[in-house]
């Protein structure tokens, strides 16, 4: 496949939601920096310090797997030999500050925007939920007062009963 210049790599579609995590997989993000994913997973390698667990994790099959399967993956010629790994927001941060290039260091920028977005994008989707869940409280509020009205109302719309009819005859009471 053929690389575009960093400049105008939008990150945005390689950013993929694994175990309630936003994380690029490690060849994307080599091709967003320019280099190769052997290059970029020795980097990461030879800095186990500078990538705890909230940085980077490595897919089970089960995960990579399913990625292939949804298409979001290019099957390609030749494979992999191994599971790729999934960089967190701030694991594609330390992997720039690990191949200190100058293509990583324009693309953790946009990196950092692209994250950015997609965080005041789930701020407003929550806030939006937030708003919608308290709309739906107020309507059920306002539906069960409305049947209770209907309910006290409805006797006083339906018609008067028939009147006794006077008995006929001569009766002891009387």
């Amino acid at each position: 496949m053929p690389q575009r210049p960093p400049s105008t790599l939008d990150p945005t579609p390689f950013i993929h939601t694994i175990r309630g995590h936003r994380v690029i997989l490690d060849a994307d993000l080599a091709t967003i920096y320019s280099v190769t994913t052997s290059a970029l997973n020795q980097a990461v390698k030879r800095n186990p310090d500078r990538f705890p667990r909230a940085f980077l994790f490595q897919l089970t099959a089960e995960e990579w797997e399913f990625l292939r399967s949804q298409d979001v993956i290019s099957k390609g010629r030749g494979g992999r030999r191994y599971l790729p790994f999934a960089f967190t927001e701030h694991g594609a941060l330390m992997a720039a500050n690990v191949l200190n290039s100058p293509q990583a260091i324009q693309m953790s920028v946009a990196l950092v925007a692209v994250f950015i977005r997609l965080r005041e994008a789930l701020a407003a989707n929550h806030a939006l939920a937030k708003r919608l869940a308290e709309i739906e409280k107020t309507v059920l509020t306002h539906d069960t007062a409305l049947r209770d009205l209907y309910q006290k109302i409805r006797p006083l719309l339906l018609p008067p009963p028939d009147p006794p009819k006077p008995r006929i005859g001569f009766h002891k009471d009387d």
